[in-house]
């Protein structure tokens, strides 16, 4: 929409006998506006503009000039907006950013009122801009923040990879579109083999240096940008992989075997070389509506306990529905 604008400002838009208003007005840190609806021009505005944005006043001459000293990002979703907004006889308020004359920009909240003669015809737009770029700051770190948190709230603390919520959002995810499309899903259960005497040995903090190690090793094991590794809990990992078959999820437990054996972390109690080992628990399914997502997991985590019941450092898979 093009706003047409004549080439004048008529500065004592407001009434002669309003000089108190006046000096009040233009003593604030708001800045006061009045806007012709039938012209588009501005009949007033505070001389407060110039400190703010460095635009003389005498230069706001029609919207024309409010429009085009806004960010180009807001422009559009904003000028559109309040006109609609003001053809409609409706008070509104926008968020928007300002132009500075040396171009910077300034956030500012415009509150805008629509006057009515005795018709019910816009008469006028009336309103304030209020700076409010501190307020912007604050809530754009406090967003920032809170987007680092709801990160960490979905990472394990000791191995920076995700952990158990983040598994679970994952997989109920991926459980509904591998239903909806009758795709297969696959996990994969890793439990590092004789934990409990590597803590008692080397103690507890190389244990945590151990698991750590061990969930990066895990990490370099998957294909898939939607694969994904998690600490279960203590030195347990779920490996989720999308779309996958069984012979696939095979391959992958047995590059997560290969690579843990290629870090070669000694483990003098451990009987398979004296390193550390993991067994694992391999379960792939096309999910239907009766198997529920925590029955198949449990059916894994048979799987796991069978790979450990006979030797460790082996891999169990779940052979035909959970």
């Amino acid at each position: 929409m093009t706003i047409e604008s004549p080439s004048h400002t008529n500065a004592s838009g407001l009434n002669s006998d309003s000089a108190v208003y006046r000096t009040l007005l233009e003593s604030t840190r708001a800045i006061p506006w009045k806007i012709d609806w039938a012209t588009k021009t501005f009949a007033y505005i505070g001389p407060q503009i110039e400190a703010l944005l460095g635009w003389r006043a005498d230069s706001w001459t029609g919207v024309e000039d409010w429009a085009m000293r806004m960010h180009p990002d807001d422009r559009d979703y904003v000028v559109n907006f309040c006109v609609a907004q003001s053809q409609a006889g409706v008070d509104h308020e926008a968020d928007y950013r300002a132009l500075t004359k040396d171009n910077g920009y300034v956030w500012i909240r415009d509150v805008v009122h629509v006057v009515r003669n005795d018709q019910g015809e816009v008469e006028a737009l009336v309103g304030f801009m209020f700076d409010i770029t501190e307020r912007k700051k604050t809530e754009e770190k406090l967003l920032a923040l809170q987007k680092e948190l709801e990160a960490l709230s979905f990472k394990d603390g000791l191995t920076n990879i995700a952990n158990r919520r983040q598994f679970d959002a994952s997989f109920e995810l991926e459980w509904n579109s591998a239903r909806s499309k009758g795709m297969s899903l696959s996990v994969l259960l890793v439990d590092i083999d004789f934990f409990k005497q590597y803590n008692d040995l080397y103690g507890h903090i190389q244990g945590d240096r151990c698991i750590a190690d061990i969930a990066r090793t895990l990490s370099l094991a998957l294909d898939s940008p939607r694969d994904l590794v998690a600490r279960f809990g203590g030195e347990e990992f779920v490996v989720l992989l999308p779309q996958t078959d069984l012979s696939v999820a095979l391959k992958v437990a047995e590059r997560c075997q290969r690579l843990i054996r290629k870090q070669a972390i000694v483990h003098t109690q451990s009987p398979h070389g004296q390193c550390v080992t993991v067994s694992i628990g391999v379960g792939t399914v096309t999910p239907g509506a009766q198997l529920k997502p925590s029955a198949f997991i449990e059916a894994v985590d048979r799987q796991l306990y069978a790979a450990k019941k006979n030797g460790r450092n082996r891999i169990e898979a779940l052979q035909g529905p959970a």
